[in-house]
């Protein structure tokens, strides 16, 4: 697959999913970068502007099993990674798989559930794998956890800990559509769902190999000394208590070379990585208390961190 095809399966896939998510082209665009990036997204929004359908229509786009875990406070662990069950007629256990076996998952308002149950989910995002009793069953290819949560209703909540909020490759907030795309919605679900008619425009094993395509984009030395130079900046921040770690620089290096992939390029400039710094390193950030108090988002911190420093010779890296 080169460059022109990927950049052709990428449009055919976003164009699938903007027929039920509609008027949110970047974000859509985004999250196809994350599952380049074989990275998990977390979805911070109020209820009901496309969290889940954008999950549902990402997985019928692919042909990818889907499943879907409501976290809520009684959750345990082994509702998610799966349970071995003693069968009497063969005298040993049999290992039950829980819904985070499958190539999609959403995990609907995750910070319902308390920290234990949260934790079981660390090992399949950072290693594709998960144990239970002290045998380790690996996860299918690809995977993606799409984790949501609302950021108004905080009552009743736990919130995510750093750890594991550092092990999201990108957070995507959609936003209310504007009012012609709100009346698109209204039309397109008239008499039914436009998902229930989605059909599978990229299979998944074509999906694996455009992931090991996008890690052949050319990295010129000065675009990776940009992008360390913009990671370095977020710790030294006055408004930033503890800044992004080498996690989120190379997150930051892996969605720039698929947004440049995306593009149909086969090396990335440094305004691709001015375009993925706020959703890959954003929640990475920790404020210190006096910029919570000026009401200051981790996203203006980021867009200050791009505006002071300086790209070296933007040219000669695209040539490099």
């Amino acid at each position: 697959m080169d460059g022109s095809e990927l950049s052709r399966r990428v449009e055919d896939v976003v164009a699938n999913v903007e027929k039920v998510i509609f008027g949110k082209h970047h974000e859509v665009e985004l999250a196809f970068v994350a599952l380049l990036c074989r990275g998990h997204i977390l979805i911070e929004d109020v209820p009901g502007t496309g969290k889940t359908v954008l999950a549902k229509s990402l997985a019928r786009s692919l042909g990818c099993s889907f499943r879907r875990i409501q976290f809520t406070p009684d959750l345990l662990p082994s509702d998610v990674t799966g349970v071995a069950i003693f069968d009497q007629r063969t005298n040993s256990f049999e290992f039950r798989p829980g819904p985070i076996m499958s190539q999609i998952v959403l995990a609907d308002e995750i910070n319902r559930a308390t920290p234990k149950t949260q934790s079981a989910l660390l090992e399949a995002m950072e290693e594709h794998q998960v144990t239970v009793d002290g045998v380790t069953y690996r996860l299918p290819d690809p995977f993606l956890v799409m984790a949501t949560q609302n950021p108004i209703e905080y009552e009743g909540t736990f919130p995510l800990p750093e750890a594991q909020l550092d092990r999201f490759f990108l957070r995507l907030q959609l936003g209310y559509p504007g009012e012609d795309q709100e009346i698109e919605i209204l039309d397109a679900q008239r008499v039914q769902h436009p998902i229930d008619t989605l059909g599978q425009v990229m299979s998944a094993d074509d999906l694996i190999e455009a992931q090991v395509r996008v890690r052949d984009i050319h990295l010129a030395p000065a675009v990776k000394r940009y992008i360390v130079s913009v990671v370095a900046a977020t710790r030294s921040h006055p408004d930033v208590y503890l800044g992004a770690s080498p996690r989120g620089s190379l997150a930051l290096t892996r969605a720039s070379q698929a947004y440049a992939a995306v593009r149909g390029r086969d090396f990335v400039l440094p305004d691709d990585v001015k375009a993925l710094a706020a959703p890959t390193l954003s929640h990475r950030l920790i404020l210190q208390p006096q910029a919570r108090l000026k009401d200051l988002g981790s996203t203006t911190v980021i867009a200050e961190v791009l505006a002071s420093v300086p790209v070296e010779t933007a040219p000669a890296a695209a040539r490099a």
